[in-house]
C-alpha cells in the first residue's frame, strides 16, 4: 500500500527517469490514484512521453493530463507546414494507407480522420506524427472498418489474455456482441488495463472496444 506523498513521489521519479524528460518541469499532484500532470513543455513528444511514464506506475487509477505544449520560435510551425510533413511522414511508412486518412490541422492541433481495418494501423498512423515539431495535440478519430466477417469467438479472446503474462492472472470479463468486445472486471494497474485493451483489439473482426476495467489498487489509511 502506498501514501499518497509515496504515489506523487514514484509518478516524478517516473517522469525523471525518462531521458526526454530530464529537464522538463512537470508538477504531480496524487490523491487516493488520482494523479494530475500539469506544466509546460517544448514538443508533444513529451507530453505523451510523460503521461506515459505515469500511467504505468503501480496505484494510478486515474490520470488527469494538463500539460500544455509550447513549442519555441525555433521549433514553431504553419499549420500548412505541419500538414505537408504529416503527408511526407505518411508516405515514407508502407503501412500507411495514406489515400485512407484525412488530416485537418489548426492552430497546432491535428485532427486525424478516415478508416483503417485494423487498429495497430491507426497507432502506427498517429505514433508516425509524435516527433513532428510544431504539432501541440493529436486528436486520433481514425475509425476500425474491419473487412473479416468472422464471427468473433469470446474463447479466442480469453485464450489470448491467458498468453500474456501481463494480465493472465487478471480478474478481466470479456462479452462479444456483434463486432464489440466489453472488457469489464479489475486489473492491478493501468499498465494492464492498456495492455488488455491492445490484446482485444488484436481480434480479427474487431471494430468497437469497450473497456470498464477498474483499476482496484488500496491506499494507505494514513495518506
Amino acid at each position: 500500500m502506498k501514501t499518497n506523498a509515496e504515489l506523487q513521489k514514484n509518478v516524478q521519479d517516473a517522469i525523471q527517469w525518462e531521458p526526454l524528460l530530464h529537464s522538463a518541469e512537470i508538477g504531480v499532484t496524487a490523491k487516493d490514484g488520482v494523479v494530475s500532470l500539469t506544466g509546460e513543455v517544448d514538443h508533444y513528444a513529451k507530453k505523451i512521453e510523460a503521461e506515459n511514464a505515469a500511467k504505468k506506475v503501480v496505484g494510478v487509477k486515474i490520470l488527469i493530463e494538463n500539460i500544455i505544449v509550447k513549442s519555441p520560435d525555433s521549433l514553431s510551425k504553419t499549420d500548412n507546414e505541419i500538414a505537408h510533413e504529416i503527408l511526407e511522414a505518411f508516405k515514407s511508412n508502407v503501412f500507411i494507407p495514406e489515400n485512407m486518412i484525412k488530416v485537418i490541422v489548426e492552430n497546432g492541433q491535428v485532427t486525424l480522420e478516415g478508416e483503417v481495418q485494423w487498429d495497430y494501423q491507426r497507432e502506427i498512423i498517429k505514433n508516425a506524427i509524435h516527433y513532428l515539431p510544431g504539432i501541440k495535440a493529436i486528436i486520433n478519430n481514425i475509425k476500425i472498418q474491419s473487412e473479416i466477417i468472422d464471427v468473433i469467438k469470446q474463447k479466442d479472446i480469453e485464450n489470448a489474455m491467458k498468453m500474456n503474462w501481463l494480465v493472465y492472472n487478471s480478474d478481466i470479463h470479456i462479452k462479444v456482441s456483434g463486432t464489440t468486445v466489453t472488457l469489464t472486471g479489475t486489473v492491478n494497474s493501468w499498465h494492464q488495463k492498456e495492455e488488455a485493451d491492445r490484446i482485444a483489439w488484436k481480434t480479427p473482426g474487431i471494430q468497437h472496444v469497450e473497456n470498464w476495467l477498474f483499476v482496484d489498487y488500496e491506499y494507505s489509511k494514513n495518506s
